[in-house]
């Protein structure tokens, strides 16, 4: 295994967050109205925010256009060596254009930008350069503060990089708060994985109409016993006359009621008030409540119907689902 100096490491490590750090700062105190006018650009857009850059640019404006799609505002990375082959077809007049650079000076970024100017797309150009060509073509020109790159030899793209990045993270937050884009807008751009899961709501798991183990107060011990059984859940939830949701019975109650429980109603064995979680809740939120009450089933209510029992959730529901 190779010896290394830890402590050299580490201080090699700390010098380029510090570097990249203060620069993400004085970019954060420098934001001004090239910010807004990008942000209004966008809002405006009726097709796509097409992202382009070459080489490590073009790695970061990959992720920008991701990180802008996966929030609510349609975007796609357009290599720009390839625009020039025939995926300039890709950008139409709907689009907004956004073109990352850090020298502005970029030669494959030619045929991207003069097919802007060509047609009226507008153009939000990003570089470190205000005098550069990139950002002299512009319709928006969001300069990048001058920061020393963290590379020791000042060569590599990294503070440059970064700040690239903050700024495309810090466009699609902006957009996000002006759109009020919630949870549950999240999850349509997210429905797989953990992500997907963890954004799941009550009404996304829960079983409801036939599959909801309902019985009156009024239904003797045998046949809700049957009911139990039928429904799967191990819990019956128990209607009072109107319909609404009086009480629950479990395995609990069934034990505490052994004696004479042949011979007994519904009403009679069940726990009153039993605890429910709004249909419009996350399904993570209705987990946690039965990790603490050390329960494996909730009733869920709808806000528009309360009192009233809409679906079930069973622990196992939110394990299929993924949480964990």
């Amino acid at each position: 295994m190779t010896e290394v100096d830890s402590a050299t490491l580490i201080e090699s490590g700390r010098r380029v967050l510090a570097t990249e750090g203060a620069a993400v700062s004085a970019f954060a105190d420098a934001l001004g109205d090239s910010f807004v006018q990008a942000v209004e650009c966008i809002l405006d857009c009726k097709g796509r925010v097409i992202v382009s850059g070459m080489g490590k640019s073009g790695h970061v404006g990959c992720k920008i256009a991701a990180t802008l799609a996966s929030t609510g505002t349609p975007a796609q990375f357009v290599h720009p060596a390839e625009a020039s082959h025939g995926d300039l077809g890709m950008v139409t007049r709907a689009d907004v254009v956004m073109v990352l650079s850090n020298s502005g000076e970029t030669p494959e970024l030619a045929d991207i930008i003069a097919h802007t100017r060509r047609f009226d797309i507008p153009m939000i150009g990003v570089a470190s350069r205000a005098d550069s060509t990139l950002l002299q073509q512009s319709d928006i020109a969001i300069v990048l503060p001058q920061a020393p790159e963290a590379c020791p030899n000042g060569l590599a793209p990294t503070t440059s990089t970064t700040l690239t990045l903050a700024l495309g993270d810090a466009l699609a937050v902006a957009l996000m708060d002006h759109r009020h884009f919630t949870p549950d807008d999240f999850r349509s751009f997210h429905p797989g994985g953990q992500l997907g899961a963890r954004l799941a709501t009550v009404a996304n798991l829960m079983h409801g109409g036939e599959a909801l183990p309902l019985v009156p107060e009024t239904m003797p011990m045998p046949e809700v016993l049957i009911a139990i059984s039928q429904k799967g859940f191990g819990v019956a939830g128990v209607t009072s006359a109107d319909g609404k949701l009086a009480g629950i019975i479990t395995d609990g109650d069934l034990r505490r009621s052994m004696e004479g429980l042949l011979d007994r109603k519904a009403g009679d064995v069940m726990t009153r008030g039993p605890r429910t979680v709004a249909t419009t809740a996350l399904a993570s939120e209705a987990l946690g409540i039965m990790n603490e009450k050390k329960i494996t089933s909730l009733f869920a209510e709808d806000p528009d119907r309360p009192g009233y029992a809409s679906g079930i959730l069973h622990v196992h529901d939110c394990l299929r689902a993924g949480l964990v």
